[in-house]
């Protein structure tokens, strides 16, 4: 990761700029791309790190300069408190502490979701602003913010003339998270929606996105529980054992917990989180999605499912399989793979929602594939295509 800006160097050079910057995921993204550079952690967790992914020619890790947008708070005191609770080892955080303010400076102020076309001149513009000042050869836009309930009116504007229209007229329904996507689509950015947040899952983005020819990756990144749904549902689906109720329950702290207290908010995460199982296997299956907040947690998460099954000659059985996870440690390094991997597609031109992409997220947008290993096998196949492009002459 770049630090001293005022260096030219030949290293490829490429922002990521994070929505939420101060939150748990970008600071332990930045914290742990800081450490990279000094040697101080191995690249366990990056899957762009893995030979078949790695082959697409991506950007370095040291090329990397981050950004951001946020509300308030400290990258340096969100940092401090991870190590506090365990997430982040307290030497690594010391000897990057420095850096860390560094790169905290550069975040601007965000939105209070005023949808208008001030707010989105000005997000642009802090995006136009960072990648000149720091010689970049191109950004990309990370939404780790804070989950939104859902705003179906968003799908409701059914054009971008019909957005820009609502925008100068200062009325656009749209939440903050389609603020920032158009920002970052008009700053010619690339996008990772890793929340479950509208973002720019609508029909005036989506067509904004391919007006400005960039690609953009989502939705809501799959870190844990979801991650074993969509490892174990092919097994039953391959077995041909009838899967009659796979009932989730989450408990987890910290500020995505809070968030997600709300039923509101809430609806957004159990929706994306719901949608694997019935999506591989084939028919609706029974069964409850809960996402609990229990302060104590802090950082860390624990998810519970409980699966009956039928067999042969209509016996019945279970699984119950429990999963305990630090969210922050698990999403860090895949946005940083996601930035790498949209960074190689901005390059190569494409443009849109990348479906190859789809094997990080619990909604794959732009693709209908939920099994993992069928993801994985996209995954790696764009990869060597890309690889492809990279090697010619």
């Amino acid at each position: 990761m770049v630090n001293d800006d005022d260096v030219i160097s030949p290293t490829p050079r490429t922002g990521v700029w994070f929505i939420g910057a101060r939150g748990s995921v970008a600071t332990t993204a930045t914290v742990g791309a800081l450490a990279l550079l000094r040697g101080l952690a191995p690249t366990t967790g990056l899957v762009s790190e893995l030979p078949q992914v790695a082959r697409a020619g991506l950007p370095p890790l040291d090329g990397i300069v981050v950004g951001g947008h946020d509300v308030g708070g400290s990258m340096v005191e969100r940092a401090e408190d991870l190590a506090a609770t365990g997430v982040l080892p307290v030497a690594t955080v010391a000897a990057v502490r420095d850096d860390l303010a560094a790169v905290d400076a550069r975040v601007r102020p965000g939105t209070d979701g005023a949808a208008d076309r001030a707010t989105v001149d000005r997000l642009a513009d802090d995006i136009r602003t960072f990648r000149a000042e720091h010689g970049l050869d191109r950004v990309v836009v990370v939404d780790v913010s804070s989950t939104e309930p859902p705003v179906p009116e968003a799908d409701d504007v059914a054009s971008l003339a019909e957005l820009d229209a609502l925008l100068d007229a200062g009325a656009a329904p749209v939440p903050a998270s389609s603020l920032y996507a158009y920002a970052a689509f008009d700053a010619g950015c690339p996008l990772v929606a890793f929340t479950p947040s509208t973002g720019p899952n609508t029909p005036a983005l989506v067509e904004l996105a391919k007006k400005c020819h960039v690609p953009w990756a989502g939705r809501d990144g799959k870190t844990g529980e979801t991650l074993l749904k969509t490892t174990l549902a092919p097994m039953f689906a391959t077995r041909a054992l009838e899967v009659r109720s796979w009932s989730a329950f989450n408990i987890l702290g910290g500020g995505d917990g809070r968030t997600l207290a709300d039923p509101a908010a809430a609806a957004s995460k159990t929706a994306t989180k719901a949608m694997a199982v019935e999506a591989i296997l084939g028919y609706p299956v029974e069964g409850p999605v809960r996402i609990d907040h229990v302060a104590d947690m802090g950082d860390w998460k624990t998810a519970w499912d409980h699966v009956t099954f039928e067999g042969f000659l209509g016996t019945r059985m279970r699984m119950q399989v429990t999963w305990e996870g630090c969210d922050s440690a698990l999403a860090a390094p895949l946005v940083l793979d996601l930035a790498r991997l949209l960074a190689r597609a901005h390059e190569r031109g494409e443009e849109g929602a990348v479906a190859a992409l789809g094997f990080f997220f619990k909604e794959p947008l732009g693709s209908t594939e939920h099994a993992l290993a069928d993801q994985w096998t996209a995954l790696t196949r764009w990869c060597a295509t890309l690889g492809a492009h990279a090697d010619a002459p």
